[in-house]
């Protein structure tokens, strides 16, 4: 219970990973944008287990890469951002005609993309864990309860911020769809600036 706590209170504040599903449930919705939801917990769980096989000291020994695959990460965010804000100011708001929507595919790889650029997060799972196993009892089933419950708390979360922003863009009609793609822009361009900001001030 105390871990799910912990858990629970570093969940509170959105992320890029939340920021993301709250633009592509809007823009995509709710259901397609799952697929963002489950390539954000793969890549989750692939953090999980480099830090359980002892691979997070080498990353977090290596600066350079940590800086490396932040910034790739932050430069895609802002990319995908502006390209649907762009997509927003050529649409013609009182068409009647669907937009094609992404593969899901697609969808995936920007959840998965979005969560994976956060390097630290390998070194977080490494330092949450080990406070919550016990040395007395074997380390692969306490590390697997462990993970399997914060992904699945990681999933409740997503899906509710999507299912909120999935609920307010079917109602949204006429030229208001327009600022759909405005505010999902806005919120990816958001979620880059989130860890590039942290970068800069950490090291001021």
């Amino acid at each position: 219970m105390l871990y799910v706590a912990t858990v629970l209170a570093l969940m509170i504040t959105p992320g890029p990973s939340q920021l993301l599903m709250l633009s592509n449930s809007a823009s995509q919705g709710f259901h397609r944008a799952l697929a963002t939801a489950c390539g954000d917990l793969s890549a989750n769980a692939l953090q999980m287990l480099t830090a359980g096989l002892g691979l997070a000291a080498l990353i977090a020994a290596s600066a350079s890469a940590l800086a490396v695959i932040k910034w790739a990460g932050v430069a895609y965010l802002i990319w995908l951002g502006l390209r649907m804000i762009r997509r927003g100011a050529s649409a013609d708001p009182f068409t009647t005609t669907d937009r094609p929507l992404a593969p899901l595919s697609s969808l995936w790889l920007q959840g998965f993309l979005t969560s994976a650029a956060n390097p630290k997060a390998v070194v977080f799972f490494a330092a949450l864990f080990p406070q919550f196993i016990s040395a007395d009892d074997p380390f692969w089933p306490q590390f697997l309860i462990l993970s399997a419950t914060y992904l699945c708390l990681d999933g409740l979360f997503l899906s509710a911020y999507g299912a909120g922003a999935g609920w307010i863009a079917k109602r949204v009609t006429g030229p208001a769809k327009v600022w759909i793609d405005y505010a999902g822009g806005g919120f990816m361009i958001l979620a880059a600036l989130l860890p590039g900001l942290k970068s800069v001030t950490e090291r001021a």
